[in-house]
């Protein structure tokens, strides 16, 4: 872990921490520029991030963080991570080539920040795992979508049409029912987690730099307590950003006026138990019959009884790709994976814990879904489940696009400071974050909206 329930400070000059409850009361004599950020998800982690770096040299900034549970402790943490430009058609998304190099820019910042810490970077505590993705056709017309989509790749993230045998050499097991599947070689998967937690520590180290150059000096503050209604922090800041992702709903201010729809998601986290030795009690035999027991691998005796030697259970394979399909395998290491993800829609309950009930329906919906495409996860078992409540965006006529924008008209006309939403990320969070976060911190360094397109403020007209 990068990060501590407790004061750390960031370095010299202790300009970046993790700061209890009680709020810093600003100096309003000779202060420097305030921005609140609400919120230490991808949103809010890459809009401080592109603030620190956007603003000029020259001027002193304070950025005040708040997240009730702390950094990735929302629905940002706990996703899937699967990284590519392409809609579930394999469809190129609405700027899908910017947003994507844009991630893949931060993923490297974020990387580099890690390794200066000394973070462990092994396979089995990676931030990105870069594997490619794999997605075989689930039905006939799937088939013929992403066969006519996929000629239209971009080049940064190429798409490759691949027969079952091509398929098998690159996820062993795997079942491609109409003999074609579509490999992104350069599609890659994240730890959400310990990525964003790494991206808190770039913006760490902005700060640190900060404080031993002639520039103005920044300050970073992680408040570990949640903003109830935006007018607590009225006259405090010089712009105050929503990054809340679904809860941004339930702020008095703008409850029942953004035009987003909860989803709440399941992800089960398998492990690939250790094989077990059964040399000394091996003896398998079961009403005169003997039974096949995938992945046991024993010998037949003449009396018909079955001497197992011991199970095998087979590792995924290193080099091996997370698949999508109409349910996903985001690999974590040779005995590690997630598996997702289920979607209760209308949900309110953003609580990351699952229970027993919860967890079981989870798995009843998405072993058979990926038993259809990777027979193999039959010997993984179970260990936990988390949730996320997913904030998605309505549809418009370039796709699910999130909602960006000044937000003063919700709030109230005589408010100081600007008040501004970065939000309905939906679940394409890893994707847009980064290309968004660049445009909103340059439009509230600037104060000026019209830097965002305008189809990322088209949903402020429908709801005046």
């Amino acid at each position: 872990m990068l990060l501590s329930d407790t004061l750390t400070p960031a370095g010299h000059g202790q300009l970046g921490k993790i700061i209890s409850s009680h709020s810093l009361s600003p100096s309003f004599s000779s202060r420097p520029l305030r921005y609140a950020v609400l919120g230490a998800g991808f949103a809010g982690l890459s809009v401080t991030w592109h603030l620190l770096k956007k603003s000029p040299k020259e001027k002193e900034m304070r950025i005040d963080i708040y997240d009730e549970v702390g950094v990735g402790g929302g629905a940002s943490g706990i996703s899937g991570g699967l990284l590519h430009p392409y809609s579930p058609k394999a469809k190129l998304l609405w700027r899908g080539a910017e947003c994507w190099k844009e991630s893949l820019m931060l993923l490297n910042v974020a990387e580099a920040a890690a390794r200066l810490s000394g973070v462990d970077d092994s396979d089995d505590s990676f931030i990105v795992r870069r594997r490619g993705i794999l997605r075989p056709a689930a039905n006939t017309k799937n088939l013929i979508v992403l066969t006519d989509n996929a000629q239209n790749y971009d080049a940064s993230c190429r798409i490759e049409t691949i027969d079952e045998d091509t398929a098998q050499k690159l996820v062993p097991k795997i079942h491609v029912p109409f003999n074609s599947a579509f490999y992104m070689p350069e599609a890659v998967n994240v730890h959400p987690l310990r990525y964003l937690q790494a991206l808190f520590l770039a913006c760490q180290n902005v700060v640190n730099e900060s404080s031993t150059s002639s520039h103005g000096q920044k300050e970073l503050y992680l408040h570990k307590k949640s903003v109830q209604n935006l007018l607590e922090l009225e006259g405090e800041y010089d712009a105050v950003i929503i990054c809340l992702g679904a809860k941004a709903d339930m702020l008095p201010e703008l409850s029942g006026r953004l035009p987003l729809r909860t989803c709440r998601g399941v992800i089960a986290h398998l492990q690939l138990p250790a094989n077990i030795s059964l040399k000394q009690d091996g003896l398998v035999f079961h009403n005169g019959c003997i039974e096949y027991l995938t992945g046991w691998v024993g010998k037949l005796s003449l009396s018909g009884k079955t001497h197992v030697d011991h199970c095998f259970r087979e590792e995924y394979p290193d080099y091996a790709p997370s698949i999508l399909s109409d349910a996903w395998l985001a690999i974590q290491g040779s005995r590690s994976l997630y598996m997702g993800s289920t979607w209760e829609w209308k949900s309110r309950n953003s609580n990351p814990n699952v229970s027993v009930d919860e967890a079981s329906k989870a798995l009843q919906e998405l072993l058979p879904k990926v038993s259809a495409f990777y027979p193999a996860i039959k010997d993984w078992t179970f260990t936990k489940a988390n949730a996320g409540l997913r904030a998605m965006p309505p549809l418009t006529a370039h796709g699910s696009l999130p909602l960006l924008g000044c937000v003063n008209y919700f709030v109230g006309e005589n408010v100081a400071g600007k008040y501004w939403l970065f939000g309905g990320l939906g679940s394409r969070g890893l994707l847009y974050h980064a290309w968004l976060g660049n445009l909103m911190a340059q439009a509230v360094i600037s104060c000026n909206e019209q830097l965002i397109p305008s189809e990322l403020t088209a949903w402020k007209n429908i709801n005046r």
